[in-house]
């Protein structure tokens, strides 16, 4: 019987308290400067780094959290085929894609909910980027169309925050076949006279900025995004020249004329709906009275 350990140990334990759990999260250390911020600063600060500005990369449900109003409510998306393929490299897709949905809580890479924006109605779909890098497959091309219908059904504009890798190897030829389908899902929402706007998040490449993501009425990104199809160094290689400082981020489409606007994640809430405002805005009663009398008026003499 060891004595230190099996009596005098737990008589200091019950004297001074036993040990707590501390938890290890209390700290984070920003990716940008690597300066370490206490998470509840991070909560409220929005994950922007206070020091140095950098916008973390955030979950849809956080994304979510911070663009609608209380109340939101998520919609449950259409089940794609699950593994159409039967795609395997060092692992089962199957396999990969239920570890991907435990981990995220999620069916698949992307959330679709509706709610209000400051009072007023919006339809919203955010990727999340851990759920296998947000590459788009049959899941997430669903998700877009069923938001899509969404906001048609309930005459209410479009929102949709991007973060992805683009399209899911593992998924072949249907991941690519979801580029025209979303597509087309914002050409429903453009010809019902309804506002489409893209948040552009850090990262978006490949396929979906191939597709749907560069097609809203309003492109946004957030500050310091990595927006582009391929990689910095795939375009060094093909055309042979050094890419100036800053490439493919969001502060330089913007100067470029890709992008409409850079908004602060602070700020984003507070602009989507002065947008939504400005794009929906009914016409004054005198003009909307000489609408309706307009077809009524006697046709002038020729």
């Amino acid at each position: 019987m060891n004595w230190i350990s099996d009596w005098a140990l737990p008589k200091i334990q019950t004297l001074f308290g036993a040990k707590r759990d501390v938890p290890e999260n209390l700290w984070i250390k920003c990716p940008h400067c690597g300066e370490m911020v206490f998470h509840q600063d991070l909560e409220r600060s929005l994950h922007v780094c206070p020091n140095c500005g950098h916008h973390m990369r955030i979950s849809a449900q956080r994304r979510l959290d911070y663009t609608l109003d209380p109340g939101w409510a998520r919609i449950e998306l259409p089940r794609a085929p699950a593994d159409p393929l039967r795609f395997r490299d060092q692992r089962r897709y199957g396999d990969r894609l239920r570890e991907a949905q435990q981990k995220a809580g999620m069916d698949d890479a992307v959330a679709v909910a509706h709610g209000t924006i400051e009072g007023q109605p919006a339809v919203a779909a955010a990727f999340e980027f851990s759920f296998m890098g947000g590459s788009m497959g049959a899941g997430v091309g669903e998700g877009i169309v069923t938001a899509a219908r969404l906001a048609v059904l309930q005459d209410a504009p479009l929102i949709v925050f991007t973060a992805s890798g683009g399209a899911r190897m593992q998924e072949g030829a249907i991941s690519l076949m979801q580029m025209p389908r979303t597509v087309i899902a914002t050409r429903m929402v453009k010809e019902a006279g309804l506002p489409f706007i893209v948040v552009l998040c850090d990262p978006t490449t490949g396929g979906v900025t191939a597709s749907f993501a560069m097609l809203g009425d309003i492109q946004i990104a957030e500050p310091g995004a990595l927006i582009g199809f391929a990689g910095a160094r795939v375009i060094e290689q093909t055309v042979r020249e050094k890419l100036p400082e800053g490439f493919q981020r969001a502060e330089y489409l913007l100067e470029h004329g890709i992008l409409d606007m850079v908004v602060p994640r602070g700020e984003m809430r507070a602009m989507l709906a002065r947008l939504i405002g400005f794009l929906r805005t009914p016409p004054a009663p005198a003009e909307a009275a000489a609408a309706e009398a307009a077809p009524l008026a006697a046709p002038a003499a020729g």
